[in-house]
């Protein structure tokens, strides 16, 4: 049974893990709705860019077409980009994403595809660089810099692209976690390069003539497409990560104050039983007079 001072000193320190917490929760609390605002902002440029490239769809004939949207003709070689984050302490956050990729990668070569990794983050790279050791194409830090905003995004298309004109890979896809609230994160997958016709193409109907030709168009927007939808995969993922943190950090917090109740009355019933002793002692010494 552990002594009064031993349990003392364990009180004493998850009452300070119980403050360090506690403060965790209260800072991604803050940062939550900062990422939240960005991530819901930037999502009607994505839906409007992706409106205006679901036109310009309909026009493009396939030899027309740029490399980016028509793809190389195979499907053999695929990327998997995953985006991950920095830092821990965010609960499954992490874990789901490289969950998911490494489920993809299994499902592709399990039809006899060739698998490589592009790395976001450092988070996710132990677990894959053990599953797939071989198979590490690229790995992107971002740990000098406070939050990955649009530079970063810019910097990973230019370097997918110069991959993906090289011919190293044939199909890349990207995860990342989609916020839905702060209790709810959903791992999700989408195919980036090629780009995949939208699905509003379908519906687009209206007769606009373009200046200049479609194809010419079509490729300026193409990376400009590729940007916004990589930026917002790491929009998304912020708002992810700080609401996986705060509920991580909350659910943290209510353990620890559950775990000092317990110590608590363990510490009195030790203490209860040591002065229980110390009075028998002293009686029957007395009586021993």
């Amino acid at each position: 049974m552990a002594s009064l001072k031993e349990l003392k000193g364990r009180i004493n320190s998850v009452k300070s893990t119980q403050k360090i917490t506690k403060a965790k929760q209260m800072v991604a609390a803050a940062k939550l709705r900062k990422a939240q605002a960005a991530a819901e902002s930037a999502r009607p440029y994505a839906e409007r860019l992706g409106a205006v490239m679901a036109s310009l769809a309909t026009k493009v004939s396939g030899d027309g077409a740029p490399k980016l949207f028509a793809g190389t003709g195979k499907d053999q070689r695929h990327l998997l980009v995953v985006a991950n984050s920095d830092k821990g302490l965010a609960g499954a956050f992490n874990s789901n994403i490289v969950r998911a990729a490494l489920a993809k990668a299994r499902e592709l070569k399990a039809e006899g595809k060739d698998v490589d990794f592009y790395l976001v983050g450092r988070k996710g790279r132990a677990p894959i660089r053990r599953a797939h050791p071989g198979n590490i194409a690229q790995m992107f830090d971002t740990t000098d810099v406070r939050e990955p905003g649009y530079a970063e995004a810019e910097r990973i298309v230019t370097e997918l692209t110069e991959m993906y004109e090289g011919g190293r890979f044939d199909v890349a896809h990207l995860f990342f976690s989609k916020f839905k609230s702060a209790l709810t994160q959903e791992p999700t997958r989408i195919q980036i390069i090629p780009v995949p016709a939208p699905a509003a193409a379908a519906a687009s109907q209206a007769s606009v003539e373009y200046e200049p030709e479609e194809e010419e168009i079509l490729a300026e927007l193409l990376p400009r497409y590729l940007k916004t939808q990589v930026f917002g995969a790491l929009l998304e993922n912020q708002a992810s990560e700080q609401g996986a943190s705060m509920t991580a950090m909350d659910n943290a917090t209510r353990n620890a104050g559950e775990l000092i109740n317990k110590l608590t009355i363990q510490y009195n019933r030790s203490r209860q039983a040591a002065i229980t002793t110390e009075l028998i002692e002293i009686i029957a010494g007395a009586e021993a007079l």
